[in-house]
């Protein structure tokens, strides 16, 4: 499988002096998703938990609502420089009877590891109808355990510390269990692979859970969150205009600035006690 870092050659300043050191960085490398066949987009991102990627990103455009909805997932021949496999062409095939992603979903070009909506026609395009209604799903959350959180996303973001490079997206229990945590030069990459990872361990919809992202809450984000069934999600940073229109219509409840003792909610606050 690729690397999920590599080691480069740096000079650092400090105060004026110049020092040759060994740096690791967050590898960066295009994957591109065909279903049956036909490619559907290229990214951008970390690579390792590319499965995972894959089915998450399917569960988000509304192709695939269970692991029985895909029937094989494998890496297509691609050589590197040096000849080896480089893992970064992933084929998917869907069980019979489920719809092909549409042709709004498809993205032909390469998107950028932090834009994965660029390349949708429209804003309507993205307003994909979830499978499941947030409404359903009663669950409310303690303030105390949303505000913890963070720390805990942090604590566990393990490819960060050798990096300081990457994107976490952590899924919790409403009583702040850590359930997964994936990271990803990409943000929106990070939350597929969670969601991948629930999609294919039978667990979506992810009910009385919270999506714990490192970084903003996008519109894209929200979406994923309400595509797999996500009652609540909380940023450590703030979110769109967009996101909290869609939070508000979805049920969704939304958490920005999350901090030890602060955090700021711009949809659905009644879930949050």
């Amino acid at each position: 499988m690729g690397r999920v870092t590599a080691r480069r050659k740096i000079t650092r300043i400090t105060a004026g002096a110049r020092t040759e050191r060994v740096d690791t960085l967050a590898v960066e490398e295009p994957l591109e998703l065909r279903v049956g066949g036909e490619s559907l987009m290229v990214t951008m991102r970390t690579p390792g938990d590319d499965f995972d990627l894959a089915a998450g990103f399917l569960v988000s455009e509304g192709v695939v609502t269970a692991e029985a909805d895909l029937t094989t997932m494998r890496f297509c021949a691609g050589k590197d420089e040096t000849g080896e496999n480089s893992y970064n062409l992933l084929d998917i095939t869907l069980a019979p009877g489920v719809s092909a992603p549409t042709p709004s979903a498809k993205r032909n070009f390469t998107t950028t590891s932090a834009c994965g909506i660029c390349g949708k026609d429209s804003l309507d395009d993205v307003r994909t109808k979830s499978t499941w209604d947030l409404t359903d799903d009663l669950s409310t959350f303690k303030a105390e355990v949303l505000a913890a959180l963070p720390d805990r996303l942090r604590a566990a973001q393990k490819v960060f510390d050798k990096t300081g490079g990457l994107h976490a997206a952590g899924l919790f229990s409403a009583e702040g269990d850590l359930l997964a945590i994936r990271e990803d030069v990409g943000r929106h990459n990070a939350v597929d692979k969670v969601v991948g990872w629930a999609l294919r361990t039978g667990r979506l919809p992810l009910r009385q859970t919270i999506l714990m992202v490192s970084g903003r809450a996008s519109f894209e984000l929200a979406q994923k969150a309400v595509m797999a069934g996500i009652p609540a999600l909380a940023a450590v940073s703030a979110p769109s205009s967009l996101a909290a229109d869609l939070a508000e219509e979805s049920g969704l409840a939304l958490a920005g600035f999350v901090r030890a003792d602060t955090m700021n909610l711009y949809a659905n606050a009644n879930r949050v006690i």
